[in-house]
C-alpha cells in the first residue's frame, strides 16, 4: 500500500467518500429503506449479513470506482468480511483503487450542554494497530444547540481522539456533526468554525487531518479550514437531506466534497435487478459527484 498515493487522492482527488460505515443502531433502518424489513432476520449476526450483501452490492457495482468515488468508510465489523476472497478494505484499494477509512466510535453519549460527545473508545490503540490496509479513521459527535461549552467540548474530545490516530500513523477524518434541524443550526456552526480553526492551530506539523462536516447554512463557511495547513480535505454529511437537496447544497461550497451515506443509497433496493440497481447506484453516484467537483 502506498500512503503517499493514498494522501495526494484524498487531498487532490476528484470525487466524493463513500460512508458506508452503518453500525448497529443505524443498521436496522438502513435496511428497512433497501427493502429488508426486521421481519427478514432472526440475530445481529443475520442483520449485519444483510447489510454486509448491500455494501458488497454497492461496492461491486460498474460505476463504484475510482474515477468518482476516491474513498470509502467502513464499519469495524466489515474489516473481517471479504468480497471476492479479499478482506474488504484490501479490495477496496487494491482492486478498485478507492482509498479506506474506518469508523471507530462506539455511539454518543445522552445530551448535555446542547450536544452529544462520543462515549469512550476501549482498545482504540489495538483497533488501530489491527486496521491493517486503512488509511485513516472517522469519528462522530452530534451538535443540537448553539451551546458554546458544549460544542467546545466535542471539539476538545474530537481532537483528543485524532491525535491518537494520528500517532498510529493514520488519518483522523473529525466528525462534529450539527442537527440540520437545529433552530440555531447557523449559529452552532459559526461557534464550532471558531473552535476548529483554533484548535488547528495548536496541531504540530505532521498532524494532518480531515473533517466531516454538516452543509453549513452559510455558503463556504468552512473555507479557512479546508485551507488550513493541517487540513487534508473538508467532507460534507448528508445529514438526513435527500440526495437531490444534499447535491443542491454541497454545489454551494466550492472547498467541500461529499461523503454521503443515505443520499448515497437512495433509492436502492434488494429486490431491484442488477440493472435497476446499477442504474439506480450510478445515477446517486452521478450527481454526488458532480456536486463535489
Amino acid at each position: 500500500m502506498s500512503n503517499a498515493e493514498q494522501r495526494a487522492q484524498m487531498s487532490e482527488g476528484a470525487g466524493f467518500i463513500a460512508a458506508l460505515d452503518q453500525s448497529g443502531g443505524s443498521t436496522p433502518k438502513a435496511l428497512a429503506l433497501y427493502g429488508v424489513e426486521a421481519s427478514d432476520y432472526g440475530s445481529d449476526a443475520e442483520m449485519f449479513d444483510e447489510i454486509q450483501k448491500m455494501r458488497a452490492r454497492i461496492i461491486l457495482a460498474d460505476d463504484f470506482t475510482k474515477d468518482k468515488v476516491i474513498g470509502a468508510i467502513l464499519f469495524e465489523r466489515t474489516l473481517g468480511e471479504e468480497i471476492e476472497g479479499r478482506k474488504v478494505a484490501d479490495y477496496l484499494w487494491s482492486v478498485k483503487g478507492i482509498v479506506p477509512f474506518l469508523k471507530i466510535d462506539k455511539g454518543l453519549e445522552e445530551q448535555a450542554n446542547g450536544v452529544q460527545l462520543m462515549k469512550p473508545i476501549p482498545g482504540l490503540a489495538e483497533t488501530l494497530a489491527k486496521a491493517g490496509r486503512v488509511f485513516g479513521t472517522k469519528e462522530r459527535s452530534v451538535i443540537h444547540e448553539a451551546n458554546a461549552e458544549g460544542i467546545a467540548a466535542i471539539v476538545a474530545q474530537q481532537f483528543d481522539v485524532a491525535r491518537e490516530v494520528v500517532s498510529a500513523g493514520m488519518v483522523p477524518i473529525i466528525e462534529p456533526e450539527v442537527n440540520i434541524h437545529s433552530a440555531t443550526k447557523a449559529e452552532a456552526e459559526d461557534i464550532l468554525n471558531a473552535e476548529i480553526l483554533k484548535n488547528l492551530d495548536q496541531l504540530e506539523d505532521g498532524q494532518d487531518v480531515m473533517l466531516k462536516l454538516t452543509i453549513p447554512t452559510k455558503a463556504n463557511l468552512y473555507d479557512a479550514v479546508a485551507d488550513h495547513p493541517r487540513v487534508l480535505r473538508v467532507v460534507a454529511l448528508s445529514g438526513g437531506y435527500s440526495t437531490e437537496e444534499a447535491c443542491d447544497l454541497l454545489g454551494q461550497n466550492g472547498k467541500m466534497i461529499a461523503s454521503f451515506s443515505r443520499a448515497l443509497t437512495e433509492g436502492l433496493s434488494k429486490h431491484q435487478s442488477e440493472a435497476e440497481f446499477n442504474a439506480a447506484l450510478g445515477g446517486n453516484i452521478d450527481k454526488i459527484f458532480k456536486a463535489s467537483c
